[in-house]
């Protein structure tokens, strides 16, 4: 059974203490080389391990089309060793919009804003952007779409080149389903800059086949 790779993008080139969801900065290009290297080595473990001619194995790749994911699935397609990646820019993989936050320092951002956001989190739209409702709907029609056209139903790999707070997503439909996070139970971890969490199709396929559309 394959694999989704959710990958979090390099360090982006960005001061700390800043807002930023869709604000469409690089990432650290020496990082980035350094995490697609990483990557195609388990990419290629794993394909050695679970199909048996792994030389033949093909990638699907997905990836938010903001630069920060963009330089590292280009990365890994010119690392690819012996595995053949079909890249997708896909918007259904962005970060969150923060409409007016954006390129902001939290510390200037009313306190009053975050509270309200804070006491409504699935349906308040921080800086007038995208609630986090809207986020994991998208993000559910990424995921069904995997499985079912990118993954060929568990039998190929598929890489997502994208942000914390997608993978923070995928892992709440995978738990929880339909049902919506408030504040206090939206503690899920995401993995650090270039890192990933890898999710075995076969673990995941019984709670995403029973999301609704």
């Amino acid at each position: 059974m394959s694999t989704l790779w959710l990958v979090r993008h390099a360090r982006p080139l960005i001061d700390s203490g800043i807002c930023y969801g869709r604000l469409n900065v690089a990432a650290d290009a020496a990082l980035t080389a350094s995490a697609a290297q990483e990557l195609v080595e388990a990419l290629v473990a794993s394909t050695a391990k679970n199909f048996s001619s792994p030389t033949a194995c093909s990638v699907v790749l997905r990836h938010s089309p903001l630069q920060r994911c963009e330089q590292l699935a280009h990365a890994l397609v010119a690392r690819q060793s012996n595995l053949a990646f079909h890249p997708h820019a896909d918007i259904r993989l962005q970060e969150m919009d923060f409409g007016a936050w954006e390129g902001v320092p939290w510390n200037d951002i009313p306190r009053a804003n975050v509270d309200a956001w804070a006491a409504d989190l699935p349906h308040y739209a921080p800086g007038g952007g995208e609630s986090l409702a809207s986020m994991l709907q998208r993000v559910q029609a990424a995921l069904q779409h995997s499985w079912l056209v990118d993954s060929q139903q568990g039998t190929r790999d598929v890489v997502w080149s994208t942000h914390a707070g997608v993978i923070r997503c995928v892992q709440w439909l995978l738990q929880h389903g339909n049902a919506l996070p408030y504040s206090a139970a939206w503690t899920l971890p995401a993995p650090g800059f270039g890192q990933w969490l890898a999710l075995p199709w076969a673990t995941t396929t019984h709670n995403l086949l029973h999301l609704n559309p």
